[in-house]
């Protein structure tokens, strides 16, 4: 069976201030030797790194591991102007697939946890911290557990990220923002599987665990819904091999109220996302021509619906014209639903 450290997919090498290192896609790097100078501990091994137990971020020597992972998968940024974010905002999961460059002000707003927690700090008001961002002060002192955060499984990985959007989607409750509540919204309890699903709110979307299979989430997609040609492992490839599934007439999603079927489907975006047209076989559907986006995230598969239509060819004509192509079929009552 494979050691943690040696489960992975990826190996890449990069430069990161003057030392060459190995990394892996699961986190783990190794320091190359210097030539002509002494071994020093950590070089020539693969390492997840060391927490540092202040500020929770796995170290190697003095650099810290995710802005080396990060540099290896997504190349260099000017570090003055972005950061790396942690994705589920375990600062020890390194995974390629959970970090990605942001400004700084991108790293705030648009994660939902990040989000919660400084609109907690500010009192429950995120426009406090944009109208003075130092009102802040400490996210990384007292007001922290950073006891729950460390290495981890793909399996682990996909169910953190599940439990820790939950929490961050979650409404604030207005009587109870506190500082020392921040001090409580994670623990151990991340890492377990639940099956409750996110509290929706009206400005946030719905994202809620599919019902098949584990590697399967659903945005704006109320009802628990099982995918059969989404992938049960995400590799390198994910998307190419969920698309090959993808043949017409194979059955893309179905639940206690509808079953689509694929009509067709396009690799967008450079391939990190992959749209579907369905048809739904059900009878008496008013509506039965859908399109959803799947893309990758956290470790998972995001299958977000996009919307859905009268007759086939609004379906078709929205879904040509995602792919930055131009509609030349015939107009549809749709067009003028939207």
């Amino acid at each position: 069976m494979k050691t943690l450290i040696d489960n992975f997919s990826e190996e890449k090498d990069c430069e990161y201030k003057g030392e060459i290192y190995s990394v892996r896609d699961n986190g783990a790097v190794m320091r190359h030797l210097r030539v002509g100078k002494k071994a020093r501990k950590d070089d020539g091994v693969w390492t997840f790194g060391t927490k540092d137990e202040a500020i929770g971020y796995m170290k190697i020597g003095q650099h810290r591991v995710h802005i080396i992972v990060a540099t290896a998968f997504y190349g260099q940024k000017d570090s003055k102007v972005y950061v790396v974010d942690h994705i589920d905002t375990n600062r020890c999961n390194n995974r390629a697939d959970n970090l990605r460059w942001l400004t700084r002000l991108e790293n705030v707003l648009m994660n939902p946890v990040t989000l919660k927690r400084v609109t907690m700090l500010c009192g429950g008001d995120i426009t406090k911290f944009l109208e003075n961002p130092s009102c802040l002060r400490d996210l990384t002192g007292t007001n922290q557990d950073l006891t729950w955060m460390r290495t981890v499984s793909p399996e682990e990985a996909a169910t953190a990220y599940f439990n820790v959007m939950r929490w961050g989607l979650k409404p604030i409750d207005e009587s109870n923002h506190k500082r020392t509540n921040i001090k409580n919204n994670k623990s151990e309890w991340i890492y377990k599987e639940s099956n409750n699903y996110i509290v929706p709110t009206e400005t946030a979307p719905q994202l809620v665990k599919a019902k098949s299979p584990e590697t399967a989430l659903q945005l704006d997609w109320r009802t628990p819904t099982d995918f059969p040609c989404c992938p049960t492992t995400l590799q390198n490839g994910g998307l190419e091999e969920y698309a090959a599934k993808l043949q017409v007439g194979n059955v893309f999603s179905s639940n206690q109220y509808s079953c689509h079927k694929v009509i067709d489907k396009a690799l967008v975006d450079d391939g990190k996302a992959l749209l579907v047209v369905t048809h739904d076989t059900t009878e008496d559907v008013v509506k039965p021509y859908g399109l959803a986006k799947i893309y990758c995230s956290g470790g998972q598969f995001v299958h977000e619906s996009i919307s859905t239509f009268f007759e086939e060819n609004g379906a078709m004509q929205f879904f040509t014209e995602m792919q930055g192509l131009v509609w030349e079929g015939e107009e549809s009552i749709d067009m003028y639903c939207m």
